[in-house]
Formats: structure tokens, C-alpha cells, sequence
């Protein structure tokens, strides 16, 4: 029984890029107007309880602790084992949101992974 290779249909790559730059575009906003905002940082550790100083408060301590890097290496290793749209789905949200959020490392070892899966060897030709 032969099983073709995974290929990713034109649909898949709309939506890959369109869940990629919502990542990243999340992440930007998340970084320059509550991370790195000084006015934003004095109000919410003054005791502000917005859902912009909850969000500060996860994101920080989300990427102080590596999650998003290492969620991205580990969804992309399970990707180039059972590559699934679901999978790469995942580590692009993870990787984009790491790359971002100063993660950089981890994050970029997980999108040489992803890269990794799509090589596969050509199909033999008759």
C-alpha cells in the first residue's frame, strides 16, 4: 500500500497565512502597547484590572518561562513525525507569538522544524 506524500491544499494555505498574521498581529499589539508601554506597565502595576493588564500579566509570564518557544518546538517535532494541518496550525500560532514575544531561539528552531517537514523526496517519475 503506497501513501502519498502530505501536500497542503490551496484552502490550507489561505488559512495558514491568514492564522499567521493574526498571530503575529496579536503578538505586536500584545508587545509594543502593553509590554513594552510605560504608561500601560506604571498603570498595571499600580493595580489597574483591565483585560489589557491580564493579558500583560500572562503574556510576561508566559515568555519569561520559554512556553511559547518550547510549545512551538515540541507541536513542530510532533508535526515532522504525523504531519497534520492541525499540527502545523499549532506551531505557527506558537512560533509567531514566540518570535514576537522574545522567544526568538526556540521559536526560530521550531520553524526550521516546520520547514523540515515539507522536505520529502521527489515523486519517482515512470
Amino acid at each position: 500500500m503506497k501513501k502519498d506524500p502530505f501536500r497542503l491544499s490551496p484552502y490550507e494555505v489561505q488559512w495558514l497565512l491568514v492564522v499567521g498574521f493574526a498571530a503575529v498581529g496579536y503578538a505586536v499589539y500584545l508587545r509594543y502597547m502593553a509590554v513594552e508601554m510605560s504608561a500601560v506597565a506604571l498603570a498595571c502595576d499600580a493595580g489597574s484590572q483591565t483585560m489589557l493588564c491580564k493579558s500583560r500579566l500572562v503574556a510576561t509570564y508566559l515568555f519569561k518561562n520559554s512556553v511559547f518557544g518550547i510549545a512551538a518546538i515540541v507541536i513542530a517535532l510532533l508535526n515532522l513525525l504525523r504531519p497534520s494541518i492541525v499540527l502545523i496550525t499549532g506551531a505557527v500560532i506558537a512560533a509567531g507569538l514566540g518570535i514576537v514575544l522574545y522567544n526568538i531561539a526556540l521559536s526560530g528552531i521550531a520553524i526550521g522544524l516546520l520547514i523540515l517537514g515539507f522536505a520529502r523526496p521527489a515523486p519517482a517519475t515512470a
